[in-house]
């Protein structure tokens, strides 16, 4: 075990979460948590969040799953590249040379 070896507060979303004063609208919450040196893990986990004002640190914190998921999908291309040689071919039918 180290001993005098803390977590970075910027790495923490509850300890952000403590300097807050609520209710609080997320995007308050996002910039205070970019005013008090989050990373921008923790400020883009907050941009994530599904609600748009929160009355408790416990709602925050109940959220906060969904709000790791949204995140984590937002880094998948919602568009994959797609083949597109043959674009149009349908609409015109098969046509014999």
């Amino acid at each position: 075990m180290a001993y005098g070896v803390a977590e970075d507060p910027g790495l923490s979303p509850a300890t952000q979460l403590d300097a807050v004063e609520y209710p609080v609208w997320r995007d308050l919450l996002v910039q205070i948590a970019a005013d008090n040196g989050a990373s921008v893990d923790v400020i883009n986990l907050f941009k994530c969040l599904p609600k748009g004002r929160y009355t408790s640190k416990d709602e925050v914190m109940r959220d906060l799953g969904e709000a790791s998921r949204r995140a984590a999908m937002s880094n998948q291309n919602p568009y994959p590249e797609r083949d597109r040689s043959d674009l149009g071919r349908e609409a015109f039918g098969e046509q014999e040379g």
